[in-house]
Formats: C-alpha cells, structure tokens, sequence
C-alpha cells in the first residue's frame, strides 16, 4: 500500500525567485484515521480545507512557471498553519461540529500526527525556500494562498479578497495597491482577521528568516468552481507577477513581529 504523502511539490522554474505555499489545500486523511469520527459531509466544509485553493494554486503555479507546495492532509487531523506549541494545533471542535477522533488523544498520538504530518511539510517548505534562495541568487517572494468563508456566525464578510500580515509590509502594501487597482473588488488589510500569528507558517518559514512574503486569502464563494478559480488565476496571476519583478521583494530584512521576540537560537 502506497504511504500517504504529507504535502504535494509542484516543479517550476526556481530561478524566478518566487515559490507558492498551500497550507490548507486538501482534505484528505490517511486510511487509518477513518473519518475522526465525522459525517462525510464535514470534509466539504472549511473546516477540513480550504476550498477552491487546490484548484488555484496548481493554476497559478503553471500559468507563472514557478514551484509550489501543497499540505496534502486535512487541517482536522493537524492544522500545519499552527505552531507545534499552539492550543489550536489539533482541535477537539470546529465551528460547532465535535471531532470524536481527536478528543481524548494521548500524547503519544500527539507526537505521531506531528511526526507524520506536521513537521514533514514543514521540512519541506523550509527545503524548497532554501532552495530557490540558491538557485536564485537572493531571498525568494513567498506568497501563501488561503480562502475563508463569505460568512462567520451569521455575519457576513464583504471583502472579496484580504491580505493578512504581521509586520513585514514589503510584499503586503504593493499587493493590497494592486488587488484594488481595478476597483472591482472590496480588498480587507487584517481583516476579517489578524495575521499575526505566533509560530505558523510565515512567521516560522519567513518572518524569522527576513524573506519577503504575503499571505493572500479569497472568499470561498467565489473560487468554489473552475470557472471561479480560472477568473481569480486570471486576476492574481500578473498580480503576482508585478510583485515577483520588484527588487526589494528579494531581500532579507527581519522586521521585529508583532507576536513578541523571536525564540533565541540554540
């Protein structure tokens, strides 16, 4: 029987500098795992995944050439956008629906899902920067891709598209300038929440490291479908190429997070 895979790599040209990450892209479990306990129809919903980004990371890695990484697992067994240390990490309950297979768990069972699944993504991840860096000759663009609900506990969220960040405005302020250029779209800065957020994937992978990045999210309604995907692939795709052609969104430079000081080195 073939091992489940952790993370996806899609190949692209490495000397462009710039690199996709996916933390939530899929929402598959091991065999082994069953369903945690849950009714199929729970891993259609955004509590398993991120719907629609599967679809536009693969899009947008092809249509710009360049490489990218995908979390192959579903954000219920372990969330790889939380630190190791993060409550969240392996929730017990998400937005009201109870998750049998992850309440009572041992901590030896703790440690596996990390084992398995957490920290081989996030090898990964920290192996295909590290890469490109080389291969490039200077700090690579990393832009995350996320989708979030159109609406949160009966509220609705009217921003097409948000851009949530931490301190490191390089990458950010350009991309937000250029996502409202067309005056089509309600862009949100922050919102509908914070993206400062200890330990996950770009404070550990860039924040720490001073590589330039930005971490996008769209709104589920509009990228459910392949006629929703291509339209925003058609939209972010010179986007991001603009960013990838600017300079200064290829150096290092740690800015101080807004979480607290960084862990010293060992």
């Amino acid at each position: 029987m073939q091992e489940f895979e952790s993370h996806e790599i899609i190949e692209g040209d490495d000397t462009k500098g710039m690199i996709l990450l996916a933390d939530h892209a899929m929402n598959r479990l091991p065999a082994s795992y069953g369903s945690l306990g849950l009714d199929a129809s729970a891993f259609e919903r955004h509590i398993a995944y991120d719907i629609g980004i599967e679809g536009l990371t693969r899009r947008l890695s092809a249509r710009l050439g360049v490489p990218a990484v995908m979390c192959c697992f579903s954000r219920l067994l372990i969330d790889p956008n939380r630190g190791e240390d993060d409550p969240t990490l392996i929730m017990k309950i998400s937005d009201g629906a109870i998750i049998p297979g992850n309440y009572p768990i041992s901590d030896e069972e703790w440690d596996n899902r990390l084992n398995r699944f957490h920290r081989p993504y996030h090898q990964t991840v920290d192996q295909a920067i590290s890469r490109i860096a080389a291969k490039a000759g200077k700090a690579p663009l990393v832009l995350s891709l996320h989708s979030y609900t159109p609406a949160w506990k009966g509220t609705p969220r009217p921003w097409h598209a948000a851009v949530l960040w931490d301190s490191d405005h390089r990458a950010v302020h350009p991309l937000i300038e250029l996502l409202r250029e067309a005056g089509d779209i309600l862009v949100g800065d922050n919102e509908p929440y914070d993206g400062a957020l200890k330990n996950d994937t770009m404070y550990r992978h860039c924040m720490m490291r001073g590589i330039p990045h930005a971490l996008l999210e769209v709104r589920q309604d509009l990228i459910g479908d392949d006629n929703g995907i291509a339209a925003w692939a058609d939209r972010l795709a010179p986007i991001f190429e603009t960013l990838n052609d600017r300079p200064e969104l290829h150096e290092y430079q740690i800015f101080a997070s807004r979480t607290g000081p960084y862990p010293s080195a060992a």
